[in-house]
């Protein structure tokens, strides 16, 4: 129970970080809807049965006041209502903006340093924390801790109410109901606790596995692995169908546990108050309002199924989340270059996180303002690496690192499916229509833009769809155009394209560069032949650099793949 709640308190904390006013209202909210509903079936009971006595006799119906207990009941019915609405109105508009700042708050959390790495090897992990895990803590207040309030409310109440006709009889119904109402649901959520996580694992697997089979399933055909995807993916099926089965089984036992308490409950307050009544210590009237009173705190029970059968699910995404949620470190400002210099590594040391050694080692490098750098070497040389140092996506281990704020290009262009606006403004989300087409004339992409009927309102697929190769570039050159950084990084920008393409990107970038710094992460001729030196890496080390007009910078380049 320990380890439970330890799991659960850093949640608990930023939800009431966010919204603690909001929360504890809807809180309140809930457990006066409960206490009005209580109160408002026990005086209608007490009413009838008094009113039927009442009748009996022309001077008891006389004398009977029937006013203010129907003033009660209207009052509490109207506030049973009011405050049913209120409740369902505060605790979602609470909990979606809760949900809504900690799925901001993991998104940054993932923006950090190394994160891009981890998410490029299981992206569709991202995806699931995102939306299913963060779903899954709203459970948390709306269906836990919102009903057991509710719950200990009405136990509360009723205990309170029962006390004056009998004091035993006010601590036997609220130790029944307080052990009925939080046992059946402890014992509940034990149970279920595997089949819950067994069935989010499975519904992420699932997920993982159905995107992959669509996206990859021409080169699933070509190696001939398609049926065995699709038979882990029906295995996969076939475990959620079981967890499934053993949560509805449960269900079904937690349903027939609250009728059986009930029961208990009505059975023993029935014998109580004829006990009482017998014995002329309460009237029938009373007798009506103790067993009605006793009903209604019942109801309350049920609100606590669904959540029990969830608490694993919501357990689980507290314990994946709350690390990332957590870890909300400030950014990672890199330290003012000297006058006059874009970058600055003395001695660096940097590793990937999980890597045995070392990706980087001893590195030393300095790169002026306005100048152009191409770092060249053979794959898994370390170039991609360090362009991830310079633009802080990997932090050093060892050394000295200073840079201006940077702007990376991937040798991968990321596009999304949306409009071309969107895909744009990921780099700028405040830039207006007419910067957008200055970028993309500048790209070399905006007279295409402009012959489409919907401009810059036209949608992409998954993936850029529906843009060649080229254009692709040159609207992720276009974004870069976007951010005005002192240095870009440019990790094999021409990759792909054809020699002409290349060559046109090429000398749009360097005109679009003016005064800033670029590195360059290449193994192709064209794109190092920009550069004003040539930096040689082996194995995570620089090993040679040489400057234009130098023999061996021409021959450097002689040794690169040409167009």
């Amino acid at each position: 129970m320990s380890a439970i709640l330890r799991d659960l308190k850093p949640v608990i904390r930023l939800f009431i970080t966010e919204r603690r006013r909001m929360l504890f209202v809807g809180a309140g909210l809930a457990a006066v809807t409960v206490l009005a509903g209580v109160a408002l079936l026990g005086l209608s009971g007490w009413f009838i049965t008094a009113t039927a006595l009442a009748g009996l006799t022309a001077t008891t119906a006389m004398a009977f006041d029937v006013f203010a207990p129907a003033a009660g009941i209207r009052f509490l019915a109207l506030l049973r209502t009011g405050a049913r609405y209120g409740e369902r109105l505060t605790t979602h508009d609470a909990t979606l903006s809760v949900l809504a700042a900690l799925r901001e708050r993991l998104f940054r959390g993932w923006a950090g340093p190394r994160a891009a790495r981890a998410l490029a090897l299981r992206p569709a992990k991202l995806l699931f924390r995102l939306t299913a895990d963060i779903d899954a803590l709203d459970g948390l207040y709306l269906r836990v801790l919102v009903p057991v309030g509710a719950m200990v409310a009405a136990a509360i109440g009723t205990a309170v109410a029962t006390g004056f006709i009998a004091p035993w009889l006010g601590v036997s119904v609220g130790v029944w109901l307080l052990a009925a109402g939080l046992g059946i649901p402890l014992v509940a959520a034990r149970m279920a606790y595997r089949p819950a996580r067994r069935r989010a694992q499975a519904v992420e697997m699932l997920r993982a596995g159905a995107i992959d089979l669509v996206a990859g399933q021409t080169e699933l055909v070509m190696v001939g692995r398609l049926n065995a995807q699709r038979d882990h993916l029906a295995a996969i099926d076939s475990r959620l169908t079981a967890a499934d089965d053993r949560l509805n089984r449960i269900e079904a036992g937690v349903t027939v546990g609250y009728g059986l308490a009930s029961a208990l409950a009505l059975a023993g307050m029935l014998l109580a108050v004829a006990a009482l009544a017998e014995a002329g210590t309460i009237g029938a009237p009373v007798a009506a309002l103790g067993i009605l009173i006793v009903l209604a705190a019942v109801e309350p029970f049920g609100a606590l199924r669904r959540g029990a059968l969830e608490f694993g699910r919501t357990l689980l995404a507290a314990r994946r989340l709350a690390p990332r949620l957590l870890r909300q470190a400030a950014p990672v400002e890199p330290a003012a270059a000297r006058q006059g210099l874009a970058v600055q590594l003395i001695g660096v040391d940097a590793r990937h996180e999980g890597a045995a050694r070392a990706t980087l080692r001893d590195i030393d490098l300095i790169v002026a303002r306005g100048e152009r750098v191409a770092i060249v070497g053979a794959s898994g040389a370390g170039k991609s690496t360090l362009l991830a140092l310079l633009s802080g996506e990997l932090l050093p281990e060892r050394g000295e690192a200073v840079a201006v704020p940077t702007t990376l290009m991937t040798q991968r262009t990321e596009l999304f499916q949306d409009s071309l606006r969107d895909n744009l403004r990921l780099a700028a989300p405040a830039a207006p229509d007419g910067e957008l087409m200055r970028v993309l004339d500048a790209a070399g992409l905006g007279v295409d833009v402009a012959a489409l009927p919907q401009g810059l309102d036209t949608p992409l697929g998954e993936g850029g769809l529906g843009l060649s190769g080229g254009q692709s570039r040159r609207l992720a050159l276009a974004r870069l155009f976007l951010r005005d950084t002192p240095l870009w990084l440019l990790d094999e920008p021409t990759e792909g394209l054809d020699g002409a393409t290349a060559r046109d990107v090429l000398i749009r970038l360097g005109r679009e560069a003016g005064e800033r710094a670029l590195v360059i992460a290449t193994h192709i001729r064209r794109e190092a032949e920009v550069a004003d030196r040539v930096i040689v890496m082996e194995q995570g080390q620089i090993v040679a650099v040489m400057h234009r007009g130098e023999p061996d910078f021409d021959a450097v380049l002689a040794a690169l793949r040409p167009d």
